[in-house]
């Protein structure tokens, strides 16, 4: 019979979707520390965006224009550097994609990285993707495509954030952004000297509980349809997605390991960020499996499988991953291509829950795979 299936996973709230099923889906060596200092060429007053992120050296941030056919889309970004006479190296983290995706989930790992005393000197660039956290977010048909065309442009872009990273980048991405990284490497279209993937991910929320027959996406088309509409597609979004109880209950089931790290600042922080203009148009891709850069576990393994003896890769797993999303991340271990894999606390978003464990496993990945290098 049919019902209402209210369910947590992957990296979004809960939603309801009328389907034919049998049950409904419920769901951190030693180092030295230096000054900081965060360079870019515009200010953005953080008192008003996170009320859990507040530092004695605030954070500068910049925007870039990326051209997508004929729009021009505003991309957030900000860099992390500390005063040092030597070159920086150069490490682009992007966020995991979700409803709630944004920068902040990366700046206490980007800190604590780039003020390690070392051989080498990291410096941090984190950016927002279109349609995200403080980027723009037109309608556009959003896809997996689109994003993937997005990094290989903000990666490759002449005078570019950075366009002095030429043979020497890293780049670390959670979630799907890592999987479209490994992807995007696949096809020679970035050419990054390694990838970390933490708490990677492909399946979209809905596909990867309901899957992926005719029949699903079917269903899929019409909420995605339904959340693209100007007036029932803001009163659905604001219903199911854009409310502090339902980004509550989406943190402590599945964002987060521990409940009780999930603080009404965060939950009002990432309340702000879906009542920004055009909020709803690539979440209703991403829950619907839009966004997914492959459709099922072989091709996961094979993107990584690609990378053996090229790039070195880390995985970093998480103990309290939802079921489905912690089968996905342990068929990568031992797998082909994967140069190490960790396992560190949280769930899917542990570079925020547990920043100081994760900056640790980046790091020793970053010293073991470059400083004799150099």
């Amino acid at each position: 019979m049919a019902f209402s299936a209210a369910f947590f996973t992957s990296s979004s709230p809960s939603l309801t979707l009328p389907c034919k099923t049998r049950r409904p889906f419920y769901s951190q060596t030693g180092y030295c520390l230096t000054p900081l200092t965060v360079r870019a060429s515009t200010t953005l007053d953080y008192s008003k965006v996170s009320v859990e992120d507040k530092t004695p050296n605030p954070s500068k941030t910049s925007s870039w224009q990326w051209k997508f056919k004929d729009n021009y889309i505003n991309i957030y970004y900000e860099e992390h550097v500390k005063e040092s006479p030597d070159p920086p190296k150069n490490i682009l983290m992007m966020p995991t994609i979700s409803d709630v995706s944004t920068v902040e989930e990366w700046r206490s790992v980007a800190r604590d990285i780039v003020q390690r005393v070392g051989e080498v000197n990291w410096r941090a660039t984190i950016v927002d993707w279109p349609g995200l956290g403080y980027s723009d977010r037109p309608k556009i048909d959003y896809n997996a495509n689109v994003l993937e065309e997005f990094l290989v442009d903000f990666i490759n872009a002449r005078n570019g954030p950075i366009s002095d990273s030429e043979n020497n980048l890293v780049v670390i991405g959670g979630g799907h952004a890592a999987t479209i990284t490994v992807r995007a490497a696949k096809k020679g279209l970035v050419k990054p000297t390694a990838i970390a993937a933490v708490a990677p991910t492909w399946s979209g929320p809905l596909p990867i509980v309901f899957g992926r027959d005719s029949s699903m996406e079917t269903r899929y088309g019409l909420l995605r349809g339904t959340l693209r509409t100007p007036a029932v597609g803001w009163m659905m979004y604001n219903m199911l997605v854009s409310n502090e109880k339902a980004i509550e209950s989406q943190y402590k089931s599945h964002v987060y390991a521990n409940s009780d790290n999930v603080t009404p600042g965060i939950v009002e922080s990432r309340y702000a960020l879906t009542k920004r203009k055009g909020a709803r148009y690539l979440p209703a891709a991403f829950l619907t499996g839009l966004l997914d850069p492959v459709q099922s576990r072989e091709e996961f393994l094979e993107l990584f499988a690609w990378l053996e003896g090229k790039i070195p890769v880390l995985v970093v797993s998480t103990e309290g991953s939802p079921k489905r999303s912690k089968a996905e991340m342990e068929a990568l271990r031992g797998a082909k291509g994967v140069s190490k894999f960790v396992e560190v606390p949280g769930a899917l978003l542990p570079q925020e829950e547990y920043p100081t464990k994760v900056a640790e496993e980046l790091y020793q990945f970053l010293r073991e795979s470059f400083e004799s290098r150099f």
